[in-house]
């Protein structure tokens, strides 16, 4: 009986220690848009953060999609209860950016925590996109991709065509297209994300502006420059694939991965983080590739831009938590931390060194596809018109983008009138944005 009581007892101490130890922590909520099991991966690096210290303790909540998560965060902002941080798509960056009071810039953040940061430690087009004209980070990268090339290499083969030789051109591609068409070929090229695939990744491949002031990142009064003959030539491609049945275009957003993950189409135009998708899913081989680019174009092929989401420090919080989150950030940056992101989920190192230990680990050679998008995206250095994009309102624009090159592979519309309404139409969200924003 004693010895049961002196258990009993024990239990109950060690019980409130861990509840006192509970109190102790500062919570960090983390507002975030990962599913499955990208989700599961994300909370599982803030397990081993949470574990690696005992003051701070990030919680991730799942919140949605990006623009629901942003949007809550928004709304809790002007509540008094915004998380700590929060995860917003590239697109968002510069409606983020306007929200005066409501972010702490990454740079200030983590100077005043006197956290070790070294923007240059990260991949520069990875940085780029998230810097101010000055070079300031003002959000730490966190699952960043890009855009890259798919062959189904048993399509090729079949077509008598040679699967190690992906078409390195737009008119190479072309040939292609017809000749697996010719052999039987149902679906011969499809794309997921439309826009960000055929219009911001295409114009940055070919060092051409997206729009003025360096794609916006120079001011607010930017105006699109998508309706040039180079952007008209890339639709007009696309709608005559159309009518000769060799473009299956199945829709806005990452459709297109399955379509391509299920042996149905011999080339797509993925982003590098549909790799695990295909991978999982795929009974046939396929492989990796720079995207092509137009051979007439001095310059080309120039580097890709990123995809994916960043994390924003929402204000109002206290100096201990602010403290917590530049913890964070830095275990985030480091190289095995990254490493271990990078070869579980698909999407892109951030830094070098993680780059560089993975190479070491011999990932690479088994798995070649993200080393190419990594290629790609440091192909060269980042110009004004390839380093990336901020233009504000941009989710609503990139969506009227889409609808009129929707329009242009329907037949509606020619090419040349499609992205008119566009620059249209996106010009004067970008004229209301400026003048919300002044």
């Amino acid at each position: 009986m004693i010895r049961k009581s002196l258990l009993a007892l024990a239990a109950l101490v060690a019980l409130a220690a861990t509840a006192a130890y509970g109190q102790n922590q500062t919570e960090i909520a983390f507002w975030h848009s990962m599913s499955g099991f990208n989700g599961t991966k994300l909370n599982e690096i803030a397990n081993e953060f949470n574990a690696s210290q005992d003051r701070y303790k990030v919680v991730p909540v799942y919140k949605g999609g990006y623009p629901e998560s942003m949007t809550a965060a928004i709304a809790a902002y002007r509540a008094g209860n915004a998380p700590a941080i929060l995860q917003v798509f590239e697109v968002g960056t510069a409606t983020m950016m306007a929200g005066k009071g409501a972010i702490v810039p990454v740079y200030k953040l983590m100077k005043d925590a006197d956290e070790p940061f070294d923007p240059k430690a990260y991949l520069p087009a990875v940085s780029g996109y998230y810097s101010d004209p000055h070079g300031n980070m003002l959000s730490f990268p966190f699952n960043s991709s890009t855009v890259v090339f798919f062959v189904n290499e048993d399509a090729f083969q079949k077509a008598g065509l040679d699967p190690s030789k992906a078409p390195r051109t737009w008119e190479e591609f072309v040939a292609d297209a017809d000749k697996l068409k010719a052999a039987g070929q149902d679906c011969v090229y499809t794309t997921s994300w439309l826009a960000w695939t055929h219009i911001e990744n295409f114009s940055a491949w070919h060092n051409v502006p997206i729009g003025t002031l360096e794609n916006g990142m120079a001011g607010l009064g930017t105006r699109l420059e998508i309706n040039s003959p180079l952007h008209v030539r890339q639709i007009a491609m696309l709608a005559d694939l159309v009518k000769k049945g060799e473009f299956t275009y199945v829709g806005k957003g990452s459709q297109g991965d399955g379509t391509f993950a299920s042996g149905k189409c011999a080339m797509a135009t993925l982003s590098i983080g549909a790799s695990g998708i295909v991978a999982k899913q795929a009974k046939f081989k396929w492989s990796v590739h720079f995207l092509p680019y137009w051979a007439d174009v001095k310059g080309a092929p120039q580097n890709s831009i990123i995809g994916g989401a960043s994390l924003w420090v929402m204000g109002g919080k206290t100096p201990n938590v602010y403290k917590g989150v530049a913890e964070f950030f830095h275990f985030l940056s480091k190289p095995e931390v990254q490493m271990d992101w990078h070869t579980a989920t698909g999407y892109l190192p951030i830094t070098t060194a993680a780059y560089e230990l993975t190479k070491k680990s011999g990932f690479y050679m088994k798995n070649p596809g993200p080393e190419v998008a990594i290629k790609q995206l440091t192909y060269k250095v980042p110009t004004v018109n390839s380093k990336g994009l901020r233009f504000g309102s941009y989710v609503q624009g990139r969506d009227i983008i889409e609808d009129e090159i929707e329009a242009a592979l329907s037949g509606k519309k020619t090419p040349k009138a499609a992205l008119d309404e566009a620059v249209a139409r996106v010009d004067e969200l970008l004229r209301k944005f400026e003048a919300a924003n002044k």
